[in-house]
């Protein structure tokens, strides 16, 4: 596949990412949507994995394919935030070091990813109450940013599929 149509559907991938995510969010009473909901979410996953390898896998191969195992073991059902997290940061170092997309895009992405990387280490050794909790306003502080990275970078990938080429 191209890059452009590897950028389309890394595009259309975290769209339906994001609707499913906020989607279980919103219907965490039935039971069956929400399973649906994380299907979808876990696929999306596998998708980015794979667009975002190839599209990043140019500026650091090694790098590029860390990331995209991360997106793979996010797609497990869990907790995959770590994964995501992580993954994230790193597509986003890469896509920042080869200049694939404007500059305040990439670095808005590596800071937010790295700070929800750190949040969920936190959280994970117990510390601000344990579990990934949406009601603590500390998690929509560090999220925020990375949803509208995400929803910024696809509506790029969107628009703009074709200047995803790496200036070395």
């Amino acid at each position: 596949m191209t890059v452009a149509t590897n950028a389309r559907l890394a595009g259309i991938a975290y769209l339906a990412y994001l609707a499913a995510g906020i989607g279980s969010m919103a219907i965490r009473g039935n039971a069956g949507a929400s399973a649906v909901a994380g299907v979808v979410m876990s696929f999306c996953a596998l998708l980015l994995g794979v667009t975002l390898y190839a599209i990043t896998r140019n500026q650091d191969r090694d790098l590029a394919m860390i990331a995209m195992l991360c997106r793979v073991l996010e797609a497990v059902p869990g907790e995959g935030e770590i994964y995501f997290a992580v993954g994230n940061t790193i597509f986003c170092w890469l896509l920042l070091k080869g200049r694939m997309i404007p500059t305040p895009l990439a670095r808005l992405g590596v800071v937010a990813s790295a700070a929800l990387s750190m949040l969920v280490l936190v959280q994970i050794g117990g510390l601000l109450g344990g579990r990934m909790s949406f009601q603590s306003p500390v998690t929509w502080f560090v999220w925020l940013p990375v949803l509208i990275f995400e929803l910024s970078f696809a509506y790029w990938l969107l628009s703009k599929p074709g200047s995803l080429a790496s200036r070395r």
